[in-house]
């Protein structure tokens, strides 16, 4: 625990300190400085992205920390390259970037195709190749010449598109594997603005990703589906493809390139990195030929993990989750104390039932159930007693990442939705029954087909209100048209009414009950979509006993954006009925006759994550901080 002491922000809002104050690795390598010491570089990653590189003395433990000349974008490495020649790159946020630690310093930079690399290599010209997520970018940098090419997209699919391996043949093709919708293998010559193809379309696999590698003979194999590491093989030369009968050489050339959790142990000197804590801050360091150990420790400046959601817990404290990494944090405004723990998972979806607080996690969309009156365990396999939080049911690939948690006023059932697994379209709703520890799945085949669950809401006589979403999981394919809203009768599972009740709404992001059983919603609020930002957002009243939006106002002109969460909580409406929405810049209120929004109070600070009611106070999460304000009872 850790005590704090809260700031008054002025107007009635308050800060109340960082909740996590830790930052993440996005790639790891050991090295050498310009004066032959063992060192480690690391790109860390808080709640803005990436906006620094460590570096650590592997003897002394003495850091410096070197701020990226760009801004983050809340973007951070998926792939790095420790190259040949001793420099560390990588790309994200539309920026390839070189860092040099001999001279102790960014040496190369450049704008590129968006957005983030997400496979890079080195080919044996000592060149660096990037493939970049969404959309097939590829950028070739030449460190001896200095040459840079940006070839701008060089293969076209429908979806969003991954490139978690890429590698080069002794004749200078580059090969890369596609994934997540349907797998693909594909070859680009240096000289061509275009990629080419390598795999038919009957031996493409869905869902997966497919994978490359370079074979010390000079050839580059690939798989169609790197999840099952078998065959068949092929094999990758001068731009062709062969089916092999057999199993590929595996004899892998040596190259320090990895992916977001590249991990790069061994320092020139033969020594090499036995552990890094970047939570405790202590670096081991073995040497094979004495199986000596030396442990170091060392600080950095963190301005905080993100924060994914708030909310109140049976124990009075504002709890939730982080990511990058993942925490467990709980805040006691009677003690003005924090607790920060470590978990397993990402808290995507949060919401109390009675003593218990439920938990729905990405990935794999699990459910967990936390009682704050037992010892905390930290994390546990399924089903190990005395667990704490205790892991009910996993859902993936139905659920892969929630955007809806509702534990039902009934106090027996709580009900989750969100988007599939990656490459799938389509998610599901889980049933979790407390009172006889089972669960039903239901598919999206089983709802609407295509399409996913962003919110919920509970209606009398056991009617659940579902609002869904066109979204299709990471790196999957967007097969709706439009968004629609539906009534489930929670004891058949069957759908009694659907339609889509704002014409081209592509998402109802967020659903809560309020006076008079009306539902107060957000449409087309869409996470992860900056593109987005033109299109109009919608809040909405919606009566479902006649099933019409009896309200409906555009928020962009007046009020500005939300920041965008994966489980929107910017509606909040307290004990006496009162409904409040979370905008960036403040907190607007909404007119209990009319439903007309107006401001309430602008905000001394972003108002990013949200929301949660307690004894009077709106809490919500600024960077992350959290914050709340004042409304009175």
């Amino acid at each position: 625990m850790k005590d704090i002491k809260t700031q008054d922000l002025g107007g009635g809002f308050l800060d109340h300190g960082v909740a996590s104050p830790v930052s993440t690795a996005r790639g790891t390598v050991a090295t050498v400085d310009g004066e032959g010491r063992d060192v480690v570089l690391i790109w860390l990653m808080d709640y803005n992205g990436c906006a620094s590189l460590l570096m650590i003395d592997a003897d002394t433990g003495a850091c410096a920390q070197y701020r990226l000349p760009f801004p983050p974008g809340e973007d951070a490495p998926f792939a790095s390259v420790l190259s040949s020649g001793n420099k560390f790159y990588t790309l994200f946020n539309s920026r390839f970037v070189e860092f040099d630690p001999v001279k102790r310093a960014f040496t190369f930079i450049r704008k590129t195709t968006p957005r983030a690399a997400m496979g890079m290599t080195e080919d044996d010209q000592g060149r660096i190749w990037t493939l970049t997520h969404p959309d097939s970018g590829a950028i070739m940098y030449d460190p001896r010449s200095g040459a840079f090419r940006d070839y701008g997209s060089v293969h076209q699919e429908n979806w969003r598109q991954y490139q978690r391996s890429v590698a080069a043949d002794d004749k200078g093709w580059i090969y890369f594997a596609l994934g997540k919708t349907s797998s693909q293998l594909l070859a680009l010559h240096p000289d061509l603005k275009a990629a080419v193809s390598l795999l038919p379309e009957t031996e493409r696999v869905p869902g997966v990703n497919a994978h490359v590698y370079r074979d010390l003979d000079g050839k580059v194999y690939g798989l169609a589906n790197e999840s099952k590491w078998e065959g068949p093989w092929y094999q990758l030369y001068c731009g062709k493809a062969v089916k092999m009968d057999g199993s590929a050489p595996l004899s892998v050339k040596p190259i320090a390139c990895g992916l977001q959790g590249f991990f790069y142990k061994k320092f020139p000197s033969g020594r090499q990195i036995k552990e890094i804590d970047l939570i405790s801050c202590k670096l081991t360091i073995e040497d094979p030929a004495t199986l000596k150990e030396s442990v170091v420790t060392f600080s950095f400046e963190s301005r905080g993990a993100r924060v994914m959601g708030i909310a109140v817990a049976p124990d009075g404290s504002i709890s939730g989750g982080t990511t990058f990494p993942p925490r467990w944090v709980s805040y006691d405004p009677k003690r003005d104390q924090w607790t920060d723990r470590a978990v397993a998972h990402q808290a995507n979806g949060i919401s109390m039932q009675g003593d218990k607080f439920f938990i729905g996690n990405y990935t794999n969309g699990i459910l967990q159930e936390w009682d704050p009156a037992l010892p905390w365990t930290g994390p546990k396999p399924k089903g190990e007693a005395g667990a704490n939080p205790r892991t009910l049911v996993e859902c993936w690939p139905v659920i892969d990442r929630p955007h809806c948690l509702l534990a039902h006023p009934d106090g027996r059932m709580v009900i989750m939705g969100g988007v599939p697994g990656y490459g799938y379209t389509g998610g599901g709703l889980l049933f979790w029954d407390r009172e006889t520890e089972s669960s039903v799945l239901l598919k999206h085949t089983d709802l609407l087909v295509n399409q996913c669950v962003m919110s919920l809401a509970a209606l009398p006589n056991g009617k659940l209100l579902c609002g869904g979403g066109t979204r299709a999981g990471t790196g999957g394919e967007v097969m709706a048209k439009e968004a629609e809203l539906y009534v489930l009768d929670m004891a058949t599972k069957k759908m009694e009414w659907h339609t889509a009740l704002i014409p081209g709404v592509q998402e109802y992001s967020e659903m809560r009950v309020g006076p008079g059983g009306l539902v107060f919603g957000l449409a087309d609020f869409r996470v992860y979509e900056p593109t987005l930002y033109d299109e109009e957002k919608v809040f909405f009243v919606f009566d479902p006993v006649s099933r019409k939006v009896v309200y409906q106002q555009p928020t962009v002109s007046e009020f500005g954006y939300i920041f965008l969460q994966q489980e929107q909580r910017k509606i909040v409406i307290s004990p006496a009925g009162r409904v409040y929405v979370l905008f960036r810049k403040g907190i607007a209120s909404v007119d209990p006759v009319t439903f007309k929004l107006s401001w309430l109070a602008k905000s001394p600070v972003s108002i990013d994550v949200g929301g949660a009611w307690l004894d009077g106070r709106i809490y919500f999460v600024h960077a992350a901080r959290l914050g709340s304000y004042c409304v009175g009872p």
